[in-house]
């Protein structure tokens, strides 16, 4: 009998490391928040569609480039330890890293410099509040998050220890800062969806 931890056992111990994550058996996903385990529901179509689009704009933009792009499912630890004990592992929908250093053959260790999420009915408004925060305090660059039901995204900056928030709806044409000259359209990206 195997020592990891099942995922029927989630429910009595509710705070796990990395190094226990990583026992972890079953299909299902989750994802770490200093600690507090939060299972993540299977994409819709609608988030599915506008992640491939997005995947397919910026790995075109990438191709021959030093930053790589990567969608989930794929660990990212913020605050990583070399004894794996920390307690914050996110899975972001897509994520740009630029620093060959912070990837590895299972994870992500460390800030990347784009995170997007795309936000649906299993998204709480707590989970997304503690990873504003969360990617405010590692010090990710640029943080989206894609409202599909509404057509909104919001697009937060870090600049000087804080980010600088701007709405994007419509047909606008989103700049993407941490990669000067790519520009996303949501006309574009509101398209494959109905």
């Amino acid at each position: 009998m195997s020592d990891a931890l099942r995922v029927d056992e989630l429910n009595e111990k509710r705070r796990c490391t990395y190094a226990e994550y990583l026992e972890w058996e079953g299909p299902e996903r989750f994802q770490l928040i200093n600690g507090e385990v939060f299972q993540m529901a299977s994409p819709s179509v609608i988030h599915q569609t506008l992640l491939m689009e997005l995947s397919l704009q910026f790995g075109n933009w990438l191709r021959g480039k030093p930053c790589q792009v990567f969608a989930a499912p794929l660990d990212v630890r913020l605050f990583p330890k070399k004894d794996k004990s920390d307690s914050t592992v996110v899975q972001p929908d897509l994520l740009v890293v630029c620093d060959k250093n912070k990837i590895d053959k299972g994870s992500v260790n460390g800030a990347p410099d784009l995170i997007i999420e795309i936000a649906s009915p299993s998204n709480s408004h707590s989970e997304l509040f503690l990873k504003f925060n969360y990617y405010l305090k590692a010090g990710v660059r640029e943080y989206w998050v894609i409202y599909p039901d509404i057509k909104k995204v919001s697009v937060h900056v870090y600049e000087n220890s804080r980010y600088i928030s701007t709405a994007y709806e419509d047909n606008e044409i989103i700049p993407v800062t941490v990669l000067p000259g790519l520009e996303i359209r949501l006309e574009d990206l509101w398209a494959g969806i109905v």
